[in-house]
């Protein structure tokens, strides 16, 4: 008997959705910042066992979108409540705000079984906790609730258990040994677009989208030429930095994780280029796959 199907993985930013999808795979599939909407695409992580395959569903967080890119972001959250055989919906226990009203209606509503996890529950206490709890049985009657830290690995090694039980006999959707359905384009611009949140502030993160324009193995080094495009000049400037040590910086960073991801080799040149306004242009975005 062989089991599979498609576990979405639902939250608002910061809930640590991206956390515990790497800590599942045990792969660092997504990035991972401190800093909300981190998380722009969709991506699938598939874990595979002899009798087993879960395609994972990494989702940006729910949001009340103000502009072209986010928009796009939230249709891709759409989409992932309608293909699902299992939802993951993780619950920030720090988040002091109040819940989202639209991805509770939608998981009442959706014939599916629901595993609500906790996290963050190593930031909170037991009075807290069993409060929380209470809150939402009540929220979401259906849904069985699991206490989790998706960052320290507490109760997450339950979650693969109780997902097999409930998803349903198929044979796998993908081959075996695949782990994921993106390019290896995608995890260098993702790789830089981390390094680029975790090293500048404001809206300059926001404000930036990376695509790689060669990717090329040669003799064993992988070699890589991207672009980082911003929206006006003055984030160039503030990207590349005084004499060029703001973007050498990104550039160091970016390659060290790179070379542990690919396990070769990495000669990474990085360029600069201002494309006005790029957030609110639907041509920009298709352009750069949000569709």
């Amino acid at each position: 008997m062989h089991k599979a199907g498609f576990v979405n993985i639902v939250g608002k930013p910061n809930a640590g959705k991206s956390t515990l999808l790497n800590q599942l795979m045990g792969e660092k599939l997504a990035i991972v910042t401190q800093k909300a909407q981190t998380t722009r695409h969709r991506i699938f992580g598939i874990y595979n066992e002899e009798d087993l395959q879960i395609v994972f569903s990494d989702t940006p967080g729910v949001l009340d979108p103000k502009y072209g890119l986010q928009e796009k972001m939230m249709d891709f959250v759409k989409d992932s409540l309608q293909d699902a055989d299992v939802f993951l919906f993780i619950v920030d226990v720090t988040d002091k705000a109040e819940p989202s009203e639209f991805l509770i209606d939608k998981l009442n509503k959706i014939p599916v079984p629901v595993l609500l996890l906790l996290n963050k529950v190593d930031q909170t206490n037991q009075e807290g906790l069993e409060k929380l709890v209470e809150e939402w049985h009540t929220r979401i009657p259906k849904a069985e609730i699991l206490p989790i830290s998706a960052l320290n690995a507490f109760n997450t090694d339950i979650i693969l258990p109780k997902l097999k039980s409930m998803l349903p006999e198929n044979p796998a959707y993908y081959d075996k040994d695949m782990y994921t359905d993106k390019p290896e384009r995608f995890f260098v611009n993702e790789a830089i677009r981390e390094k680029i949140l975790l090293n500048y502030d404001k809206e300059i993160p926001y404000s930036v989208e990376v695509v790689t324009e060669m990717f090329k193995e040669k003799e064993g080094i992988i070699f890589i030429d991207s672009i980082i495009y911003v929206e006006r000049d003055t984030q160039k400037g503030i990207i590349i930095g005084h004499k060029g040590e703001a973007i050498k910086k990104v550039g160091t960073e970016a390659r060290i994780d790179l070379e542990k991801f690919f396990s070769k080799k990495i000669h990474l040149n990085l360029f600069v280029k201002v494309k006005k306004d790029w957030r609110k242009n639907d041509r920009d975005l298709k352009n750069f796959g949000y569709r």
